[in-house]
């Protein structure tokens, strides 16, 4: 477009303000038809007199350049700017082909303002180029607003056409029809796709069948525009040619431009066309009697389909002559032969030759193709050979199912073999690894020697197996062996045996972790051992106890209310599952004691303070002030009973007083058992016995314990522990005269405790304990002078008799208070 003229010189100022919206066009109209202008204008304005309006930019046409030109550099078009400036325009240009990748492929004169390109262009690698074009000052200011240049590179033909492979595979079926479609070739051309460049040719320029110069004809043709093979003649016959090799060519421009060359083979692939046949169809075998699992022969058949297929694989089957299946027939997969086997034993005397049919077809399926013949056949004749049989076992394996408690001398089996020529024969055992069994060798009869065991390590599953063998010894002496399987049925012959024995619980009863976990072992096995049934059987005891049953085989022991710390023997039954039951009673000796908030044993202080409620401080004062009263008192009662010591006669006993009224009034003889009215807890003087041969006494003998409960206690060893124990009274009764009934229930329940030893026995009551540092204490004189005995002396006969004088002196003390 040429440039417009100002209509007057004083909107030259007004032009020069609107120079950055300049408007894009050519010298000329012809010059915006041409594709490649010698000169672009791309910051012409357009202006009319007095004030203009800025309009947008023109649009350039893109410039267009061939690939692989050889004249560089070129010039390839010419910018200017027409605005009128004092100074020089500097033109600048920038994008991929100048200052970015790939770089110097273009550049521009920066006075003249043409842009030439500097190397040859290859399209396939950039198909355009997109740059601004500057004009600057020589200061470097703008004087106009950056304009785009486009270059576009036009395509050249100059790529080959490329197979995808260098060799195609592809298969076809024998007697296939004209048109049938083989396989597909694919070729690619980098050349433009828009141009003829890049339009491909498909063609056959060869074939060659395999093996050579079977077929001359072309049987093969290709779709020129999509590469498509397909057959174009009939005669395809696997067994004359098995495949062909084509030359195939792509040409672009239409089959114009350049060519490439790829091979493709084609594979004729078999149908089932061709039934099997014997040859020949009668074969004649022998067979010996009595004996199976063994070939007598083979028959053979040909097939001309393609070996190692399923058209070729034959499948023998025995059509006729063989009812009772004494013959079977299976394909030799390398040969392809029949082999024919007796697999159930054969009788000479039962019949003498068999007649057998066979008929043969392929795995596969004939194809319709196939000629329609009748089913090929074969005849074997098999003659049976006679000779001695063996004696014949009536079942094999002989199977028993027997108690493992059966008594010896029970019969477990007979008439268990015969002998088909009624010869005489004789039994015995092969294999007896326990030795429980006994044969009778003459008539077969199994005996059990002794009771099984379903323990031993020969019994699997409850299974005990043995081998007998039986011998014609009229005939030779021949022998045959069958397995002997006993199968083991379980009997409930053990008692369960409860554990553990002793353990501690919590006094709270409403702890979810007070309880004793209990279980049990039964060396019997299922189902005559778990699931376990645990039971109280004492009345009393059900009334403080409880059992509840967790699970098969546990249980937990629970105090029903809240007990008084000690220890207490339960007696727990302990019942299995079998048939018939069997239980065990069991003692359970069970300390009682005060837990913690962790739920073990701690001494009454440790427990109190162990509790999530906590003490209070007022409570811990008001507990301190109790124990001083406490130790006051015990002081006083230590201070008087030394007093009263001083003023006793010498030469009277230790319990002599200044007179017979102090004796009677400290001595009081109520003609019974225990102490005085308020001694509701006399002494156990068992507790002076050995402990190492003293046995769990009932929870009736032991006095309330305290603090820290004691360990395991020693159980006797002369006395079952797993008998229940009589109720015995509790507690005395605040009445004096019932007194007497009390000792006399108490007397008669301990004659009838089967877990206690004989106490109307002699006794032993000397026991100092081992390694006692004091000495005998028989010496002591129970009397003396009337006057003051001196006891001072007493503290030099060890720290153990300390504690008993200290204990005689607290004793004194009460009586006399009493």
């Amino acid at each position: 477009m040429l440039a417009q003229e100002m209509t007057s010189r004083g909107l030259a100022v007004l032009c020069v303000l609107v120079a950055g919206l300049g408007q894009v066009g050519s010298s000329s109209q012809a010059g915006r038809e041409d594709l490649n202008p010698v000169v672009l204008y791309p910051w012409r304005q357009r202006s009319s007199g007095g004030l203009s309006r800025v309009k947008r930019d023109w649009i350039i046409p893109p410039i267009r350049v061939l690939e692989n030109s050889k004249q560089v550099p070129e010039n390839l078009v010419q910018i200017k700017s027409d605005k009128i400036f004092t100074g020089e325009v500097i033109y600048k240009l920038e994008g991929p082909g100048v200052d970015q990748d790939p770089k110097d492929l273009f550049e521009i004169d920066d006075k003249t303002g043409w842009i030439r390109s500097m190397i040859p262009l290859d399209r396939e690698k950039n198909r355009s180029f997109t740059l601004k074009a500057f004009a600057l000052s020589p200061s470097g200011e703008r004087l106009e607003n950056p304009s785009t240049i486009e270059i576009v590179v036009l395509d050249q033909n100059d790529n080959r056409p490329n197979f995808s492979q260098k060799e195609f595979a592809g298969s076809v079926s024998e007697f296939s029809v004209p048109g049938t479609s083989v396989m597909s070739v694919t070729a690619t051309d980098a050349d433009d796709p828009t141009t003829d460049n890049a339009i491909l040719s498909y063609s056959i320029i060869g074939q060659e069948s395999i093996p050579p110069l079977r077929i001359n004809k072309t049987m093969f043709g290709i779709n020129n525009e999509t590469g498509a093979i397909y057959t174009r003649d009939v005669g395809l016959d696997w067994e004359v040619v098995k495949g062909f090799r084509l030359t195939l060519q792509v040409a672009d421009m239409s089959g114009m431009g350049l060519i490439s060359l790829a091979n493709a083979v084609i594979h004729v692939t078999d149908i089932n066309n061709n039934p099997p046949r014997f040859a020949p169809d009668l074969y004649t075998m022998s067979a010996v009697e009595n004996k199976v699992d063994f070939v007598i022969g083979w028959v053979n058949a040909t097939d001309n389909d393609e070996p190692g297929t399923g058209n070729w694989e034959t499948k023998y089957t025995i059509a006729k002559g063989n009812p009772s299946r004494n013959f079977v027939i299976r394909t030799d997969p390398v040969t392809n032969e029949g082999i024919l086997s007796v697999v159930k034993a054969l009788d000479y005397e039962t019949q003498e030759v068999y007649t057998l049919t066979l008929t043969v077809e392929n795995v596969n399926p004939l194809s319709i193709k196939a000629p329609k013949d009748p089913v090929s056949s074969a005849t074997v004749v098999v003659t049976v050979v006679n000779e001695n049989e063996a004696p014949r076992f009536n079942k094999d394996p002989i199977e028993i199912v027997v108690l493992e408690s059966v008594d010896p001398g029970t019969v477990l089996a007979s008439n268990i073999a015969y002998d088909p020529d009624n010869a005489k024969l004789k039994y015995d055992i092969l294999r007896d690894p326990e030795g429980w069994l006994i044969i009778n060798h003459e008539t077969g009869e199994i005996i059990a020697r002794k009771p099984f065991n379903v323990r031993s390590p020969h019994v699997k599953n409850n299974i005990y197996n043995a081998v007998i063998r039986v011998t014609d010894t009229d005939a030779g002496g021949i022998s045959t062996t069958a397995s002997l399987v006993i199968t083991l049925r379980e009997t409930n012959d053990f008692f369960p045996q409860l554990f553990p024995r002793m353990g501690t619980v919590c006094s709270e009863s409403g702890r979810e972790t007070s309880g004793l976990f209990l279980s049990a072992v039964d060396e019997d096995l299922p189902p005559h051992a778990e699931p376990f049934t645990f039971q109280l059987q004492d009345i009393n005891v059900s009334a403080n106890w409880t059992i509840i049953q967790v699970n098969e085989t546990h249980a937990v022991l629970r105090p029903l209310v809240e007990l008084e710390t000690g220890e207490y023997a339960v007696t727990v039954l302990v019942t299995d599952s079998g048939t018939p039951s069997l239980g065990a009673y069991a003692q359970v000796n069970v300390t009682v004691c005060l837990c913690g908030k962790d739920g073990e044993c701690k001494t009454e202080a440790a427990a109190i303070f162990g509790t999530r409620v906590g003490v209070s401080f007022i409570a811990v004062l008001v507990i301190m002030a109790s124990i001083a009263l406490l130790l006051l008192l015990l002081l006083l009662a230590v201070a008087v009973g030394n007093c009263r010591r001083h003023h006793m006669k010498k030469g009277e006993g230790l319990l002599v007083g200044e007179s017979d009224e102090d004796i009677r009034d400290n001595v009081l003889n109520y003609d019974e058992q225990g102490g005085g009215e308020e001694d509701e807890n006399a002494f156990n003087i068992d507790l002076l016995r050995n402990p190492v041969d003293v046995g769990p006494l009932p929870i009736s003998f032991y006095p309330p314990i305290t603090g820290i409960p004691r360990g395991k206690q020693p159980l006797r060893k002369d006395y079952p522990d797993n008998l229940p124990s009589p109720s015995y009274p509790r507690k005395p009764p605040a009445d004096p005269t019932d007194i007497e009934d009390f000792i006399n229930d108490g007397l008669e329940a301990a004659d009838h405790d089967p877990n206690v030893p004989p106490y109307d026995t002699a006794l032993i009551y000397d026991y100092e304990s081992d390694g006692s540092l004091a000495g005998s204490l028989s010496s002591i004189a129970s009397a003396s002078s009337d006057g003051d005995q001196d006891y001072d002396y007493l503290n030099d006969w060890g720290p153990r008799f300390k504690k008993l004088l200290l204990s005689s002196d607290a004793i004194h003390f009460l009586l006399n208070s009493t």
